[in-house]
C-alpha cells in the first residue's frame, strides 16, 4: 500500500474508475434486429448462433451482448414487433365495417404491406412458429394464429351468408389456400422490386376472388 511521505502513514488506494455503461441507441438496436432476422430466416433459428449474427453485423459476439442478452431475446423482439404491427393493421380493417369482399381485399393488401416491411420476420414465422409456440415465451404465436384464423374464417363465412362468395365453398380449405398463397410470397418478395405491395395484392386478389366470387 502506498504511504504518505509527510506522515509516513499508509494512504488508501484511489477508487477504481467505473467503466462507462453502453446504452444502445434505438437505431442501432433496430439495425441489429434486422440483421438477426435475415440470418434467422436464411439459416433457421436452431442453426443460428450469436456468433453468426455478430459476424453478419460486423462485430464481435461479445459486443452483441451489450445490446441483447440472448438470441432468444432477439427473436422475441423480431416476432412480437411484426405481429403487433400486423394486428394494428388487421384490427383497423376488421373494425371498418366493410363488406366481406372488401374486407378480404383489405386484409390481403395489409398482409403484403407487412411482407414488404417485415419480410424476414414473416419467413421466420412461417418456418418456426409451430415449434416455437410450444415454448412459454412464444405462446403468443399460438394465440395470434387462432385470432388470425378466426378473422379470416369469419369473413369468408359472412361472405357466403351474404351470397358474395359461392355457397359450395369449403370455408376452411379456402382460408388455408388464401393464407398460404399470400404468406408464401415472403420466400421470394424483395422490397424495392418491380411491383409495389399494393400492386402484388391487386394481382393476387384478381386471381383469388374471380374464383370464389358469385358470378352474375
Amino acid at each position: 500500500m502506498p504511504t504518505n511521505k509527510s506522515t509516513n502513514q499508509p494512504t488508501a488506494d484511489p477508487a477504481p474508475k467505473k467503466k462507462p455503461q453502453v446504452t444502445p441507441s434505438p437505431e442501432r438496436r433496430r439495425e441489429l434486429l434486422g440483421t438477426a432476422a435475415e440470418v434467422f430466416a436464411a439459416q433457421g433459428y436452431n442453426a443460428t448462433t450469436v456468433r453468426k449474427i455478430a459476424d453478419a453485423a460486423g462485430m464481435l459476439a461479445g459486443s452483441l451482448y451489450y445490446h441483447f442478452d440472448s438470441k432468444e431475446s432477439m427473436l422475441d423482439e423480431i416476432l412480437s414487433a411484426f405481429l403487433t404491427e400486423l394486428w394494428q393493421g388487421y384490427d383497423t380493417v376488421l373494425a371498418a365495417g366493410l363488406g366481406p369482399r372488401e374486407t378480404i381485399e383489405a386484409l390481403v393488401t395489409e398482409s403484403f404491406r407487412e411482407i414488404d416491411r417485415h419480410r424476414a420476420a414473416v419467413a421466420i414465422y412461417q418456418k418456426e412458429s409451430r415449434t416455437l409456440s410450444a415454448q412459454p415465451r412464444f405462446h403468443y404465436l399460438s394465440d395470434s394464429q387462432q385470432k388470425f384464423e378466426k378473422a379470416w374464417l369469419g369473413t369468408l363465412e359472412r361472405g357466403v351468408a351474404a351470397r358474395v362468395f359461392r355457397a359450395d365453398l369449403d370455408i376452411r380449405l379456402t382460408y388455408r389456400f388464401v393464407r398460404d398463397t399470400v404468406w408464401v410470397a415472403a420466400s421470394w418478395y424483395r422490397p424495392g422490386g418491380q411491383h409495389s405491395p399494393e400492386e402484388i395484392a391487386r394481382q393476387y386478389l384478381s386471381m383469388v376472388l374471380d374464383g370464389i366470387a358469385v358470378r352474375p
